[in-house]
């Protein structure tokens, strides 16, 4: 056979076999079946809550620091060696109560000297009184003079009395003697620290509230405080001071909450977290937080409803009202009876079946 008409033969062949190939592809192509696809959606397990209108107390959740009611630095009033301490550090004094004595012998001796200076300007006043009143001696003016000596050196006497007493350093509130910042011998003047007083029967937990709830945080309210330390304890307290103003870089005002600390549990320095309760609404719809999907533009809740006979997952979204623990409120998106899928609903997309293994009574299971 030539040459040339073998090869014509071998490329007529090929392209028969690509044309029946792409024949044979077009002919394969699977055709949808709906029927099969519906036999094989998923069914997921999950418990739902039936929403009721009931009652809900709103709160805010804040972080605050527990403080001593009382924390007082101890300063010396007067200028001298310190001879000795009469309290241990811990140890617990009243007001009043001696802490530390100053070296006061000069002070003693200038007391002693305006003493016996204020003795003899009122034994003088009191002659030249007599002297002018019953003979005449002397004049009016004189007479004058030695009032006011006699009351200036009586003052100056009382003066030095008083800073006597003062060499005597006192406790100022009653408290824990908590820290000593100097020794005995060493030498203090005026305003120098001596050491420090805490008194932490009462505390106060100090924290900052959004400005959003001034309107409902008043002096006299209750709030519950939660420490680390102590889990699944709540401390009762009631809020003694509100701030009148907003700080303008963290937007919140202070508040001060007293706690009673007769066992002393509460340390200052603890952080605290505190709830405090701000609105009380009734005949609203309240869910677990942990029922809420976070999507693009806000929340979504799942809710089962019934489609030709089956349990679906339906998508509703939620407009989300006040919080409470781990509650809260759902303003807009829920029906009374609805059943909200409370757990399983990580696992499920919207049109899902699903398969209910459990039921809810109440939002904050």
């Amino acid at each position: 056979m030539p040459l040339r008409q073998a090869a014509l033969i071998v490329a007529l062949g090929i392209a028969g076999a690509s044309a029946a190939a792409c024949g044979a592809g077009v002919a394969e192509e699977p055709v949808p079946d709906p029927l099969a696809d519906e036999a094989y959606r998923r069914t997921v397990n999950v418990e739902v809550l039936e929403v009721q209108p009931s009652g809900f107390a709103s709160t805010v959740r804040l972080v605050g620091a527990v403080e001593a009611l009382h924390d007082v630095t101890v300063s010396a009033e007067e200028s001298g060696v310190v001879e000795r301490f009469f309290v241990a550090k811990g140890e617990r004094v009243r007001a009043g109560h001696a802490l530390a004595k100053i070296d006061d012998r000069v002070l003693a001796a200038q007391v002693a000297e305006a003493e016996a200076a204020a003795k003899a300007a009122r034994d003088n006043y009191e002659r030249r009184g007599r002297l002018f009143r019953e003979e005449g001696i002397g004049t009016e003016a004189e007479f004058v003079a030695a009032e006011a000596d006699a009351e200036a050196a009586e003052a100056r006497a009382v003066a030095l009395r008083a800073r006597l007493q003062r060499t005597t350093i006192r406790a100022p509130v009653a408290g824990v003697f908590d820290d000593r910042y100097v020794d005995a011998g060493e030498m203090v003047g005026p305003g120098a620290q001596i050491g420090r007083i805490i008194d932490a029967s009462r505390v106060k937990v100090v924290g900052g509230v959004p400005e959003r709830y001034a309107a409902d945080v008043r002096v006299g309210g209750r709030a519950m405080v939660m420490l680390d330390l102590y889990p699944g304890r709540v401390f009762e307290g009631e809020i003694a001071y509100v701030a009148t103003a907003v700080d303008p870089k963290s937007r919140t005002f202070e508040i001060e909450i007293l706690l009673d600390n007769p066992d002393d549990l509460i340390k200052p320095q603890m952080v605290a977290g505190v709830e405090l309760p701000t609105r009380a609404l009734e005949d609203v719809l309240v869910v677990p937080q942990n029922a809420l999907l976070r999507v693009e533009d806000g929340y979504q809740i799942l809710v089962v409803t019934e489609v030709d006979g089956e349990l679906e997952a339906e998508a509703r979204r939620a407009i989300l009202g006040p919080t409470a623990s781990n509650s809260i409120v759902v303003e807009s998106g829920l029906e009374p009876g609805d059943r909200v899928i409370i757990r399983g609903q990580q696992q499920v997309d919207p049109g899902d079946r699903v398969r209910l293994i459990g039921e809810s009574a109440r939002a904050d299971e």
